[in-house]
């Protein structure tokens, strides 16, 4: 075959940052594309809201069109660049009901309704990709999906988001606030003036939520991702993790787990989750500075995988949907079943009370005989043994009344998530303790 003998028809929706960028890549790039598929990839049409709005790369005009919907029914290939949950949704639904292949990378929606979707494309028979929705141009959902389908995967811990790594960053390395670190990132567009869905850990939940569903062949949602952002992490913290040996970074972890169920059983399932994480400075993730997202993959037979770039941008996200599209077209000139994620088991969700991790708790407490013997009792009493203590004194009062504070620094060795928990709230029921200030969690150790 050649590749001039056939054509497909490639509908793109969205020419944000990303979308144009595709869009120049099919254009510019189309005798070499064809080479590697063995069809011509014809872009149709580009589907905007607004065919006149300003954009970075120029493109023919006579491309643009508002009408996604009848765009979408007249390709072979659908490219949905828009974001959000609608129209989104009902584009790619409407491209799987007429036999397309659509690429994706809208993480949100796959978060939020990947499972129909998946079920929707398998059913139809065509293929539903989304390399663009994790770490941008970093190739990780094909690696998992593909050379690592032989292997068993035990956990992922990732950092997905580049706005929350800068600021942590920036944080570690200056001393900054967290305030002035977010405002730093947002001068430098690396946050949105909204940067909610960064700072608040939503956005790396959706991705943490693609990749548990592909590492462990079970379809998981946004809402089984437990979720916790960077907006309580201190100075402070920084400082006392650094002190340590440790950096902060926000992870979004995936992990196979063994728990006991309500009769006693144990069975097993999968924790995913988004939060804070203290990781030893010299462990690989510790050493991804400002933007930059990795991705750190354990598996019985590979052992330890770094895949390690730059998590967003237009031309590294292009790089990854043309990924998708390309793989897509080889299919439709060569034939055969189109592909989503591979499903196999369907393991439970477990809650995060069932994790057993180190864990960093800070303490403000008074600074008088017999408090070390206290709290220590009461993380004995709960089954949490102490790994590090490190205690400083305040001379002035600290804002309290009496004499001065004590501030502790304390990291456990592996716990539960419920054994630690209910350690912290016997502590806070202790007359001599003024707060607890920090409780992270430790991983990579």
């Amino acid at each position: 075959m050649t590749a001039n003998s056939k054509t497909l028809k490639v509908a793109l929706l969205g020419a944000g940052n990303v979308g144009s960028q595709v869009a120049r890549i099919l254009l510019d790039d189309a005798d070499a594309l064809a080479a590697r598929t063995g069809a011509r990839l014809e872009l149709v049409g580009i589907a905007v809201r607004n065919v006149d709005a300003p954009r970075e790369v120029e493109l023919p005009r006579e491309l643009f069109t508002t009408d996604a919907s009848a765009l979408v029914r007249g390709a072979d290939i659908v490219i949905e660049l828009m974001g959000g949950l609608e129209p989104a949704r009902t584009l790619i639904l409407e491209a799987i009901e007429h036999g397309a292949a659509v690429v994706t990378g809208n993480k949100a929606l796959l978060a939020v309704d990947g499972p129909t979707l998946y079920e929707k494309a398998d059913a139809a028979g065509v293929q539903l990709s989304f390399e663009a929705a994790v770490a941008g141009a970093i190739p990780i959902l094909r690696p998992i999906n593909d050379s690592l389908a032989g292997d068993k995967i035990t956990r992922i811990m990732g950092i997905v988001n580049g706005t929350t790594n800068y600021i942590l960053d920036a944080m570690d390395s200056t001393g900054a606030q967290f305030a002035d670190a977010l405002a730093d990132a947002t001068r430098l567009g690396y946050a949105e003036a909204d940067p909610t869905a960064d700072i608040e850990g939503h956005d790396a939940a959706a991705k943490g939520a693609i990749l548990a569903s592909l590492a462990f062949h079970t379809r998981f949602a946004l809402e089984d991702v437990d979720c916790q952002g960077i907006t309580e992490v201190t100075a402070a913290d920084i400082a006392a993790a650094k002190d340590a040996g440790y950096v902060i970074k926000l992870l979004a972890i995936a992990e196979k787990l063994e728990a006991a169920n309500s009769d006693g059983a144990i069975t097993s399932g999968v924790s995913v989750r988004v939060h804070p994480t203290l990781i030893p400075r010299e462990h690989p993730l510790g050493a991804v500075r400002g933007a930059f997202n990795a991705v750190f993959v354990e598996a019985e037979s590979a052992g330890e995988l770094m895949f390690y770039g730059r998590g967003a941008g237009g031309s590294p996200t292009a790089s990854a949907v043309m990924g998708d599209v390309v793989s897509a077209a080889r299919r439709m000139v060569l034939g055969g079943p189109g592909r989503t994620e591979s499903t196999i088991e369907v393991l439970p969700v477990l809650p995060i009370e069932a994790v057993t991790t180190q864990y960093y708790i800070g303490i403000d407490a008074a600074d008088q005989p017999g408090v070390l013997a206290k709290i220590s009792a009461l993380f004995a009493q709960n089954g949490v043994s102490i790994e590090t203590m490190r205690q400083t004194v305040h001379s002035e009062g600290n804002g309290h009344d009496g004499p001065g504070s004590a501030e502790l620094r304390i990291v456990t060795h592996r716990a539960s998530e419920a054994a630690l928990a209910a350690t912290v709230e016997a502590i806070k029921g202790l007359d001599i303790i003024n707060s607890v200030t920090s409780v992270l969690r430790v991983e990579g150790v």
